[in-house]
């Protein structure tokens, strides 16, 4: 058995007492259909010819009724009603307790996906498109249910049924059975023939569905972007030439199923009609009745059913090996922030640390070979703010991106009041870090519940009170609904120095005792600046803090200044000691202030 198929098993353990259910409706299912055809013989043979019923079925003269021809009719007519009525509740049944456990099973898969996703680093999803995961949360999870009830199930009812009718057919006429399970030998060389192609063109098909969906989620993200920079027909072109690869790719895939249904009922017509000729030969010799032929007709019919059945589950079954694939991909995708065997919670007075960060000769990177950090030893004291600057690709947000723990370095360690967080829970250690980013990461649920994210069970007055602390108060009172109000889509209702003083009012209220300001205030005037600036301070009181900023005017008052450069702390110091000497920090000082006083100098004179 494939490695897959084990995977994926386990989600059908759960549904087991329904699945054993359905078998029984099965095994119910097979035996009313079989009875199906009797009464017709019944009336072929011996109610048209006013003949003695056979034995097995005498009693039926002792029905009320039933002792003459047109009461017998009636009868058995009321016979062929009522099997039938009874095999479609059985179906009906099947149809709903299978439906139940199909949808169980597949989101029990999506949710295992789903946490698997994030669990993964953010190097992983850096690399990976978000609208083909997506589409395998939300699409090629059904491969479980398809597997069990669009593969495994129908197999076994063909099987059983194929097992069944051709017993009864044989006790009717032997050569025929023979004859008529004869098909299935061309039938078995056509799935052997195209299975693997059905199966290779269906993965290809779902994974250049997931470029659409990919190209799709680009493109609305992006939205602002693309219709400022009017890139509209471009985005369309591109979407187009995307769509226009999977359709042929879905061509592709249904050539190949369309030959072999061509193939299958090509094999059955021809079965068909051998039995017709053979058949009717029988009768016309007399070694049988025309009742028989009729009956036996009618089970070739429903013979051929479930072999057309095994048939056609070539193509289910490689549409939903391609989607297992997919997902068992994902599955076995390694973490790369594992939590070691034993891991603990971190220590510290009430499940709170000091904030003592230490970094010790820290390498890391994105791709093999090609580190970002290199050799980064640094030290940060509690309360203390520590400010990051250094050009762009420097590495600060890859080095502070290490502390709470998105990524584990290459060499070297990451402490918090002398602990390795690679010893700890990952829970532990990001519950000791809040964080405020230039883009604020505003989910399209209320402002008190974007507030409340990190502490989800907070009270009413926990959350007002750090909204008032983050100088957010008085704009979110304003809004509709006041706390209530349900924002857009990653907070575009809001202004930017709003959704800033809602990250702050967040980072507030999980009250960390390690936070990292990336940017903060990077995109805002002046005027919102000095109000998020003024939220910022208080929130800084008594914490470990990390500053990005590129504006050095917003890193002054930081207890040490940090510069980065090619990965690696160059220089370290206040404001006025860097200032003092040459260095990279006073280049970057005279770059962004110098300019301005040589114009004005100019201007002047």
């Amino acid at each position: 058995m494939n490695r897959w198929w084990v995977r994926l098993a386990a989600y059908a353990a759960p549904e087991r007492v329904r699945l054993s259910g359905l078998f029984g409706l099965v095994l119910l299912g097979i035996g009313l259909e079989a009875l199906l055809p009797w009464p017709v013989k019944l009336i072929v043979d011996h109610v048209l010819k006013d003949e003695a019923l056979p034995e097995i079925v005498g009693w039926m003269h002792a029905l009320p009724g039933a002792g003459s021809p047109f009461g017998l009719l009636g009868w058995l007519a009321g016979s062929v009603f009522l099997v039938f009525v009874a095999a479609q509740c059985v179906h009906l049944t099947k149809a709903v307790i299978q439906a139940g456990a199909s949808s169980r099973m597949q989101y029990g898969l999506a949710r295992d996906l789903f946490e698997r996703l994030q669990a993964l680093s953010l190097t992983y999803h850096g690399r990976a498109s978000k609208g083909d995961l997506v589409r395998r949360v939300s699409v090629d999870t059904g491969c479980v249910p398809t597997l069990v009830s669009g593969v495994f199930f129908p197999l076994l009812t063909a099987l059983l049924t194929l097992l069944v009718l051709f017993a009864i057919m044989w006790q009717l006429d032997p050569r025929l059975a023979v004859a008529s399970v004869a098909v299935a030998v061309p039938m078995g060389i056509l799935m052997k023939l195209l299975g693997p192609r059905m199966t290779e063109r269906a993965y290809h098909q779902q994974q250049m569905e997931g470029e659409v969906w990919t190209v799709a989620e680009h493109t609305l993200t992006a939205l602002p972007l693309v219709q400022a920079f009017g890139r509209e027909h471009h985005e369309g072109s591109r979407f187009r030439g995307v769509s226009g690869r999977t359709i042929r790719a879905y061509m592709r895939s249904i050539a190949s199923q369309i030959q072999f249904k061509i193939g299958v009922d090509g094999c059955i017509a021809f079965g068909t009609a051998a039995i017709m000729v053979l058949g009717g030969l029988h009768v016309l010799d007399g070694r049988s009745s025309v009742g028989t032929l009729v009956v036996f007709l009618s089970y070739l019919t429903a013979l051929y059913a479930p072999l057309v059945m095994l048939a056609y589950l070539s193509p289910t079954f490689a549409s939903a090996t391609g989607s297992a694939r997919r997902v068992t991909e994902l599955l076995d995708t390694e973490e790369t922030i594992r939590e070691q065997g034993g891991a603990r919670p971190l220590k510290g007075a009430g499940g709170r640390i000091r904030g003592h960060v230490r970094m010790e000769n820290v390498v890391f990177g994105y791709e093999p070979g090609r580190p970002v950090l290199r050799g980064i030893d640094l030290v940060a004291l509690p309360g203390e703010t520590i400010a990051l600057v250094g050009s762009t690709g420097a590495g600060k947000t890859t080095l502070v991106s290490l502390i709470p723990r998105l990524f584990d370095p290459w060499e070297g360690r990451v402490l918090f009041d002398g602990q390795d967080i690679r010893d700890a829970t990952v829970a532990s250690v990001r519950a000791q870090v809040s964080l405020v980013l230039q883009d604020s990461f505003l989910l399209p649920v209320s402002i008190a519940d974007n507030i409340s994210y990190a502490r989800p069970d907070a009270r009413r007055e926990d959350v007002i009170s750090a909204a008032v602390a983050a100088n957010a108060d008085g704009f979110i009172r304003r809004l509709p609904d006041g706390y209530d109000t349900v924002i857009g889509e990653r907070g575009v209702t809001l202004s930017g120095g709003q959704r800033q003083r809602l990250a702050i009012a967040r980072a507030l209220l999980k009250d960390a005792p390690i936070l990292i300001l990336d940017e903060p205030t990077a995109a805002l005037d002046a005027e919102t600046e000095s109000q998020v600036l003024e939220a910022i301070h208080r929130l800084t009181r008594g914490r470990t803090t990390f500053v990005i900023a590129h504006r050095l005017s917003t890193v002054r008052r930081a207890d040490r200044i940090l510069v980065l450069d090619g990965g690696k702390l160059v220089e370290s110091g206040t404001h006025d000691e860097l200032l003092a000497h040459p260095g990279l920090y006073r280049g970057l000082h005279a770059l962004q202030f110098l300019p301005t006083r040589s114009v004005s100098g100019s201007e002047a004179g």
